[in-house]
């Protein structure tokens, strides 16, 4: 809250997401809801995980469904897409939506590496991976100051890290352990057995990157509504972000 002794701040306007990041991420937002619900009608068909090449009832299972806390089970009852116990229907939606959250990350991938949004706004350096460097961050983001006054537009070390980590690890390994898990891509491409070490084990490092995503998700979220949700969201949606301007004496 303001000072209301003190003269009200102006507002700057910055240009904070170009187009192509904007649409990506509303089109990844509805990929997401998509396949989480229908990953989870897929998984409730056999809710255990196994390592290795083979999974069936009698072989033991790392995890299953019923070692959970209530609420999750819960929870998970509530994001099934389709709501009703449907195996078939689930698969394909999980499937048609894996095709556009795959395409839609090539796209990505290929437009930011051609207006340098990679090179300009994700590149970590190793200045910034200095202990005391992420030890500020995380102060900052504690005291609920997500960006630096000197460079309001600019990605913190905390968030390039878990977009790198998001867009180059979790994400792609859901793809390829999505496609291991295939018996039609593992005849035309054998090798994905051998990297993921097998199906079953493929199926539990999809259902690991699957959680990380959603971790990833709640706290993009929470972070969202804490830093201003209108004015994320809006800049989300137009490109334009709308930062307090700090007096001097903060930016010295």
């Amino acid at each position: 809250m303001n000072d209301p002794y003190l003269p009200p701040t102006s507002v700057v306007v910055i240009k904070r997401h170009r187009l192509a990041t904007r649409v990506w991420h509303w089109v990844t937002v509805v990929t997401m809801f998509v396949m989480i619900g229908s990953g989870i009608g897929i998984f409730k068909a056999h809710p255990r995980l196994y390592w290795g090449r083979y999974g069936a009832n009698f072989d033991t299972a790392w995890t299953t469904l019923d070692q959970w806390p209530s609420w999750i089970v819960t929870l998970l009852n509530l994001l099934t897409i389709p709501t009703s116990y449907n195996l078939a229907i689930s698969r394909r939606w999980h499937l048609l939506f894996a095709l556009v959250l795959a395409f839609a990350l090539l796209g990505f991938m290929i437009v930011s590496l051609i207006n340098r949004h990679f090179q300009r706004d994700l590149r970590v350096r190793a200045a910034e991976l200095a202990p005391q460097a992420v030890a500020h961050d995380v102060r900052e983001h504690i005291a609920f100051r997500f960006h630096d006054p000197k460079r309001p537009g600019a990605y913190n070390i905390l968030q390039k890290l878990s977009y790198v980590a998001t867009i180059f690890v979790l994400i792609p390994l859901m793809i390829l352990t999505g496609l291991t898990m295939s018996p039609g891509m593992d005849a035309a491409w054998p090798w994905l057995l051998e990297v993921f070490g097998g199906r079953q084990s493929a199926r539990s490092i999809h259902f690991i990157a699957a959680t990380g995503l959603v971790l990833f998700i709640v706290v993009h979220i929470a972070l969202v509504i804490l830093a201003g949700a209108w004015n994320e969201v809006r800049s989300m949606i137009t490109g334009r972000w709308a930062v307090p301007a700090h007096p001097p004496e903060d930016i010295a």
